[in-house]
């Protein structure tokens, strides 16, 4: 899956002598986090989160008045308080990788360029909605999470062993396990009542973690 398949297209963007107020009313008013900043030639060139702007504003115990507030704020520009330095990514790269860049950066968006051009964001939000469809989230079934030794075949085995028993595999996912020599598995299953299922996994797996409907 690519990021192009999964970015918000047309991102909301502001220019950088966009006014700090009316960059945190257009956050407020279309309900989203960060704006990207385009020069007037559409490069971007920054970017401006909601906290960004709003440690911009003075402090509620300031001894200002309301108007001297405004007009401070009408006078600060995004340009002021943007940031500069964007990690961005491509349309045509790979879903976790953009993943992995915000959880290594410990960032909530990415801008999505295709070339030099701004062509949508990915952020957190459009992740969960992948980590829903991923583990079938809307689907009912039995959901099981298991050790499995980290060898060639086992996956297979365990697979395997469901379909000859007709169940249906809705989702599975592999996981780092309690030590290098095995892996955890979490994986949703239709058609094979739950304590048949245990009985027919438990003896291919290392130790059963948790089982539940779901």
């Amino acid at each position: 899956m690519l990021v192009g398949e999964r970015m918000s297209r047309h991102p909301i963007t502001v220019e950088p002598k966009t006014s700090v107020v009316e960059a945190l009313n257009l956050i407020r008013n279309e309900k989203v986090r960060r704006l990207p900043v385009l020069s007037k030639d559409g490069s971007l060139i920054g970017i401006v989160s909601e906290k960004d702007l709003l440690y911009a504003s003075p402090s509620p115990a300031t001894s200002l008045s309301v108007w001297e507030i405004n007009y401070l704020l009408s006078k600060l520009t995004v340009a002021e308080v943007m940031k500069r330095e964007v990690i961005t990514v491509g349309e045509n790269e790979v879903l976790e990788v953009a993943a992995r860049i915000m959880a290594d950066k410990r960032i909530g968006s990415l801008p999505v360029m295709r070339g030099n051009q701004l062509v949508g964001i990915i952020t957190e939000t459009d992740l969960f909605k992948v980590f829903v469809e991923l583990f079938s989230a809307r689907s009912k079934g039995v959901r099981i999470s298991a050790l499995i030794p980290a060898v060639k075949g086992e996956l297979a085995r365990i697979t395997g062993a469901v379909a000859g028993r007709g169940g249906n595999i809705l989702a599975m996912g592999t996981f780092l396990g309690e030590d290098p020599t095995n892996a955890r598995i979490t994986m949703k299953v239709d058609g094979v009542p739950m304590a048949e299922l245990v009985e027919l996994i438990t003896p291919l797996v290392q130790k059963m973690l948790d089982v539940r409907e779901v």
